[in-house]
């Protein structure tokens, strides 16, 4: 699995379990900025219009997305 991501050029950032015999390199600096644009991102879906996608414009959700991440960031 890891193979097929580096061959795809995407670095794989999860760290390894702890018991594994081969240890792989993990660039935690990079693992901890995902880290926060995954919890954005499910505190974005929390806001049920976002989730369910009720807005049928693209400019129209994309105003709904911008408002929840105003709200979001003041919180």
């Amino acid at each position: 699995m890891i193979d097929r991501l580096i061959q795809r050029g995407i670095t794989p950032v999860i760290p390894p379990k702890r018991n594994r015999t081969t240890r792989r390199k993990t660039d935690f600096s990079l693992y901890r900025e995902r880290n926060l644009v995954e919890r954005f991102f499910n505190k974005l879906k929390q806001f049920r219009a976002i989730a369910t996608r009720y807005d049928k414009l693209k400019s129209t959700f994309l105003a709904a997305v911008q408002f929840a991440s105003i709200i979001i960031l003041l919180n």
